[in-house]
């Protein structure tokens, strides 16, 4: 939305058996970050977990009076950009679910082991009144897509191949990660026809990637001959079962 993260709120739950120095540097991981960004630590809670490591964060901050970018305001006609590149974070977690043993060296997938959030990108987004709608590709480009479309009462079509796809060891992940995948600490945001928007903001590069429709519909357009229905395949919050009855709901339309 633009805003400025001032304060951080962490509830985690831990398993007795944990090694102190899984916790220690787990503190120290989200520390580091909170400093770089003046962020401060100012509460929360710990407690005993009986299966796994449970942690929750919230993040308070502010905006100037009136200049919030909203998912809500993305009118028929607007642009529609990505930051960064995507697919490598949900790339490399499936990966780790089927390699179990492997060694990972978090060096070596940075996307997935250091997000980096982009935070300057939106401030410059917000002072140089370029997008008119934004959102954070948390739980993939397809359904974060979707919840702009909701909001704001329109549709989209995204072209296939402007998605730009991470690169993670020697090969480019997927379109289905890219898509649908998530964790990115990536930006989506539209922009009206006529403003300019750089190609690279605070190092950050920004990519076209589609167009806002008036029609309450997300297509993927593959190579400018046709487009398919893109279903908002990413993360669902309440299960698989809901999301099936949703994607039946919409068939059905």
């Amino acid at each position: 939305m633009g805003g400025e993260p001032s304060a951080a709120f962490l509830s985690l739950a831990l398993p007795a058996d944990l090694q102190q120095k899984w916790v220690d540097e787990f503190i120290n991981g989200l520390l580091e970050l909170a400093g770089r960004f003046k962020v401060e630590l100012a509460g929360g809670d710990i407690a005993e977990s009986p299966h796994g490591v449970l942690a929750d964060i919230m993040v308070m901050g502010t905006v100037p009076s009136g200049k919030a970018i909203l998912r809500s305001t993305a009118q028929p006609g607007d642009r529609l950009f990505v930051t960064g590149e995507l697919g490598g974070p949900s790339f490399v977690l499936a990966e780790m679910f089927q390699q179990p043993k492997k060694k990972w060296k978090p060096q070596t997938y940075p996307s997935h082991f250091y997000p980096e959030p982009q935070l300057a990108v939106a401030r410059y987004l917000r002072d140089k009144g370029i997008a008119s709608a934004m959102i954070d590709i948390s739980d993939g480009l397809s359904t974060d897509l979707a919840h702009i479309c909701n909001e704001s009462g329109v549709g989209a079509t995204v072209h296939e191949s402007a998605v730009p796809r991470a690169t993670v060891g020697r090969h480019e992940v997927g379109l289905s990660f890219a898509l649908h995948g998530g964790d990115e600490y990536q930006l989506l945001f539209t922009s009206p026809q006529g403003k300019r928007v750089p190609s690279e903001i605070a190092g950050v590069p920004v990519t076209h990637i589609g167009y806002v429709t008036p029609e309450r519909e997300l297509m993927l357009e593959h190579d400018n001959r046709y487009a398919t229905e893109l279903l908002p395949e990413g993360w669902e919050h309440f299960g698989s079962d809901r999301l099936s009855a949703a994607r039946m709901k919409r068939r059905r339309r």
